[in-house]
């Protein structure tokens, strides 16, 4: 496959993409953001705007003229504007498109069948059949839960509260990864476009255990944390699957259950056994590095 260097980026704003356009841009990578008409954003000059309308194949098509790569970051509620863009990028001879996974392995059976994974898992579908057709190549990227992103949102440690949900004992090592080094992963898969084509690849930062963090987060703070214990099967997927039941379930009630479950439940394939760190040039963090994230975390 030919080098790649010209790359369109969708949904370059949220959380996840300022660190990988930042990283692309270090690079030498020469970037076209997709953006909505009306929204405005202040991005780099040496960046490229393109106002597109993700309904509108054709929009979409124009817009990705010459470009080599698609990277989607698009958030859950917005996964199936990647149909779109898949067909267009077919349409303007994209060679390589990587959806917007970024998080537990949904290529793993259990953790597919989550409801929380289904659209994660139709764009899948999507675009291994467009693969088949030799129209386009693609790479999932697993990164297992952004651990600097999530210890700030409260998803890991209640840093308030001094407090940490112990799922089943809090003893599941699991993989998780900076935002800055999904940045850098996505540089890396660009980078080897062949090593990485149709497929999905695994990285992590850290594979550390609830109860690790804990006496980490312990370590950092100088005071005592505390653990509060949690069965996945009764206190977090049972009542979310009870929602899920209903006529009209609510989102707000299944989704982070679910996606907690995906994480430190067993069997879900959340601690990755075959990375591609080397592969991509990601080293992997030690107990130091890790207490830093920690650290900045609380400030």
């Amino acid at each position: 496959m030919s080098i790649l260097t010209k790359v369109a980026l969708a949904g370059a704003t949220g959380n996840l993409g300022p660190a990988i356009l930042d990283h692309l841009l270090k690079a030498q990578f020469h970037v076209t953001v997709l953006t909505r008409q009306g929204s405005i954003h202040e991005l780099p000059e040496s960046v490229t705007i393109k106002l597109v309308d993700y309904d509108s194949i054709d929009s979409l098509s124009s817009a990705l003229q010459g470009q080599d790569a698609v990277v989607s970051t698009l958030g859950l509620g917005a996964l199936q504007k990647q149909f779109n863009l898949i067909e267009a990028a077919v349409k303007a001879n994209v060679k390589r498109f990587i959806p917007s996974e970024f998080g537990p392995d949904t290529i793993n059976p259990k953790t597919s069948a989550l409801a929380v994974s289904a659209g994660k898992v139709a764009v899948q579908k999507a675009l291994v059949k467009a693969a088949a057709n030799g129209s386009i190549s693609y790479t999932y990227i697993f990164t297992g839960p952004f651990l600097d992103w999530c210890l700030k949102a409260g998803l890991i440690l209640n840093i308030s509260e001094r407090s940490i949900a112990l799922y089943d004992g809090g003893e599941r090592p699991f993989s998780t990864t900076t935002l800055e080094s999904v940045g850098k992963t996505v540089v890396g898969v660009l980078k080897k476009p062949e090593e990485t084509k149709n497929r999905g690849v695994y990285v992590q930062d850290a594979a550390p255990t609830l109860n690790q963090l804990k006496a980490m987060a312990e370590k950092v703070t100088g005071t005592t944390w505390k653990g509060i214990e949690l069965s996945i099967e009764n206190d977090v997927l049972a009542p979310a699957l009870v929602e899920l039941e209903k006529e009209t379930p609510d989102p707000s009630k299944f989704t982070l259950p679910l996606a907690i479950a995906s994480i430190w439940g067993e069997g879900y394939g959340s601690h990755f056994k075959d990375l591609d760190n080397e592969l991509l040039g990601l080293r992997e963090f030690t107990e130091v590095d890790i207490e830093a994230v920690l650290a900045a975390a609380m400030t």
